[in-house]
């Protein structure tokens, strides 16, 4: 099994185990505190999926083998593995949850709020195998690019924000 898929699996089984339990769990108390868990895991997230692509751009203009570029390796690893995936997972936990247990599923607004947050994910699947791409010193990608993909995030943040609070449908 690859290394990639090995961490995919490890992730979904994490949200699995992670979303069976807070099921077990009362509702009526555990709400707010769920809550303002799932609202820090969407910071810790999206503070992440923001400065990813930034050190992109940054890395792009580093020479591959320099100390420069080996620094920039290291904090995009400990970036990904310490921070945004964590919070992704627990993000995805607490808002199934909030969606349970709070709305039932039901809302027009809120099955566009998790087509949002699918799209973010693929955004997060997309950096990860950017991050794989540059440790190996394989990325073909402009600063340019890294750029333009460092406000996918920023957009779809809005939107979901949006969803949440106007929800207007």
């Amino acid at each position: 099994m690859t290394r990639p898929l090995a961490g995919a699996l490890a992730g979904v089984a994490a949200l699995a185990v992670l979303a069976a339990l807070l099921f077990l769990i009362d509702s009526a108390a555990a709400y707010p505190w769920i809550k303002a868990v799932h609202v820090i895991a969407v910071i810790s997230w999206m503070a992440g999926m923001l400065y990813l692509p930034r050190l992109f751009v940054y890395h792009v203009g580093a020479e591959r083998g320099s100390v420069q570029s080996e620094t920039f390796k290291v904090m995009e690893r400990r970036l990904l593995r310490a921070i945004i995936n964590p919070a992704m997972i627990a993000t995805w936990a607490a808002g199934l949850w909030l969606a349970w247990h709070g709305f039932a599923f039901q809302g027009g607004w809120l099955h566009a709020k998790i087509a949002a947050v699918l799209a973010l994910s693929g955004v997060h699947g997309y950096l990860a195998g950017a991050v794989r791409r540059f440790a190996e010193d394989r990325n073909e990608k402009p600063a340019r690019h890294w750029r333009i993909v460092n406000e996918i995030p920023t957009l779809l943040m809005i939107a979901i924000v949006v969803l949440v609070v106007v929800k207007p449908f």
